[in-house]
């Protein structure tokens, strides 16, 4: 079985629950694989011509590493059920969610977002929309500004809220969401162990794999890059979705394959090398071999669903 991966990856969502969890929670990787991301994929739509600031808006197919019935919302949700946390969700208005910023403290951070990425304005090299869903670990307000965790990088970031409502309107990612969310309130409604929580998680997995679109939506990819990727597609691949999805599958077949379930750990790790692979593939463009991943891909997402239904 795989070496256990520890070190950067963009799982701001569970490294933010982490902060919030403290000692009670059960780390990042557990946090991650229960909300379900590791388990698909899928080609999502992005109007990248309208965050270019071009007239004539651009839709553009992007792949994404997790299944078509999957959401960073879906993910947030399910891993609060899986794992037994409760928390107040506040997504009503701006006067509502500022509020709920200004009650946070250390004691009770608070989690914001999703935001845009590309407008948080102490993200160097962005100054724009890109499509990309991010959320900090609000920690209270200081005059105008927001105090946050951003777990990519920046303890104690501070934002104005002017600022923040801006990055904050829900309106610019792939999938449908509400703007001004605001997690508060979080407690442990009740234990539980870690061999629960997998097997949650496989039940999780199969209601995703599940989704008739995954295989074709891989072939696509590859007929993507054979065609040519565009800025936006190739961008979001070697910038976050190759790390990110890698990083989910390599959390899973360990996980999953320490829980018992080895045959689906390791088609896990055999799709985590493959996607891991695409990176070296990608940046020397050998279009050619990134298009041969995708479609040895496809196929794997079967086996995994196959093998979950057996050992669940």
């Amino acid at each position: 079985m795989t070496l256990r991966y520890l070190g950067n990856s963009p799982y701001c969502a569970a490294n933010s629950l982490s902060v919030i969890f403290g000692e009670a929670g059960p780390g990042a990787p557990m946090i991650e694989v229960a909300s379900g991301s590791p388990f698909g994929f899928s080609i999502g739509q992005v109007d990248g011509g309208h965050r270019r600031g071009f007239p004539d808006h651009e839709i553009e197919e992007i792949v994404f590493f997790s299944s078509p019935r999957w959401s960073p919302d879906f993910g947030l949700a399910r891993s609060l059920d899986v794992l037994g946390w409760d928390c107040d969700r506040i997504h009503s208005s701006a006067e509502e969610a500022v509020a709920a910023l200004r009650r946070a403290s250390h004691d009770a951070p608070v989690l914001v977002g999703p935001l845009e990425m590309g407008l948080l304005p102490y993200f160097p090299g962005l100054g724009q929309a890109v499509g990309a869903d991010h959320v900090l670990v609000g920690l209270g307000v200081e005059g105008d500004l927001l105090r946050a965790h951003d777990v990519i990088g920046w303890p104690f970031v501070t934002i104005s809220l002017d600022d923040l409502l801006a990055a904050w309107q829900g309106d610019t990612f792939a999938y449908e969401t509400e703007a001004y969310q605001v997690r508060a309130g979080f407690r442990q409604a009740r234990p539980v162990a870690t061999e629960e929580a997998v097997r949650r998680s496989m039940e999780t997995a199969i209601h995703l794999l599940e989704a008739p679109e995954i295989a074709p939506a891989a072939q696509r990819a590859a007929e993507l890059v054979e065609a040519g990727l565009t800025n936006m597609q190739y961008k979001y691949l070697v910038e976050f979705q190759v790390q990110a999805g890698a990083r989910r599958l390599a959390d899973a077949a360990v996980l999953f394959h320490d829980a018992g379930a080895t045959a689906s750990g390791a088609i896990l790790e055999q799709q985590a090398k493959l996607v891991g692979s695409l990176q070296l593939l990608l940046m020397k463009h050998d279009d050619a071999a990134t298009a041969s991943v995708f479609r040895e891909l496809g196929p794997t997402y079967g086996e995994l669903l196959d093998a979950l239904r057996k050992e669940s």
